[in-house]
């Protein structure tokens, strides 16, 4: 005669494997946006700001590089100047897919990769007037290299610090079915007066935000700031 003991137990089986398929997101956010173009979306000239030539910026090892070119689509990396002299580096990394395995590298895993230390990270706000934009703020040294970092992280359209923030934009997307598009945006200067530096940056983050075409604006704030 058949036994049926284990039935129920391999009907909840079925109906998990049933669920978590019917729960893998399958579309990606990127496909349904318009296409982003980093060169065009970013001027090279804005408020005070002008991009400038070659100017010392992290250097990425070889095997690191290639990690990160299987998760970006898009990077863009530049050198600011204004009249005062003072020198700021912009980083931004698109990635079109962030699931688990492609999910874009914070600057507190790529800088320690590359023998930086990491001296002091916590979370702030830049005050875009109509609204706070989440940033992190840390300070990684290389010797005598001192480098006060502002950065965030998009989800898609939404704002993350750190990793438990990335994690919870990224189910709740899933849950939606949806594979969310992520960018890094990073700010720096070379510099050992840590309040100083946090001051300009937040002021140049301001003003590169204010001269981003609004079709575009979404894609480095969300679209509620």
């Amino acid at each position: 005669m058949p036994n049926f003991r284990y039935l129920p137990v391999g009907l909840a089986m079925l109906t998990a494997a049933s669920l978590a398929l019917a729960l893998t997101p399958r579309l990606k956010m990127a496909d349904q946006e318009q296409k982003i173009d980093l060169e065009t979306m970013i001027p090279r000239q804005f408020g005070e700001w002008r991009q400038q030539g070659a100017l010392e910026s992290l250097v990425v090892s070889p095997d690191l590089k290639a990690r990160l070119d299987g998760i970006y689509n898009q990077s863009l990396t530049r050198n600011y100047i204004n009249d005062q002299g003072e020198r700021i580096m912009l980083s931004i990394a698109y990635g079109s897919d962030q699931s688990y395995s492609t999910q874009v590298h914070r600057p507190e895993m790529c800088y320690p990769a590359q023998g930086f230390q990491i001296k002091s990270m916590s979370k702030g706000f830049v005050d875009l007037g109509e609204g706070k934009l989440p940033v992190m703020k840390l300070v990684a040294t290389h010797g005598l290299r001192i480098e006060p970092i502002t950065y965030w992280v998009m989800m898609g359209e939404s704002a993350v610090r750190g990793n438990f923030e990335q994690h919870l934009a990224r189910v709740k997307y899933g849950l939606t079915g949806k594979i969310p598009y992520g960018l890094v945006i990073r700010v720096s200067i070379i510099s050992p007066n840590e309040p100083q530096a946090y001051r300009t940056e937040e002021r140049f983050i301001r003003e590169m935000l204010d001269s981003v075409p609004g079709a575009y604006r979404k894609f480095l704030v969300g679209s509620g700031s």
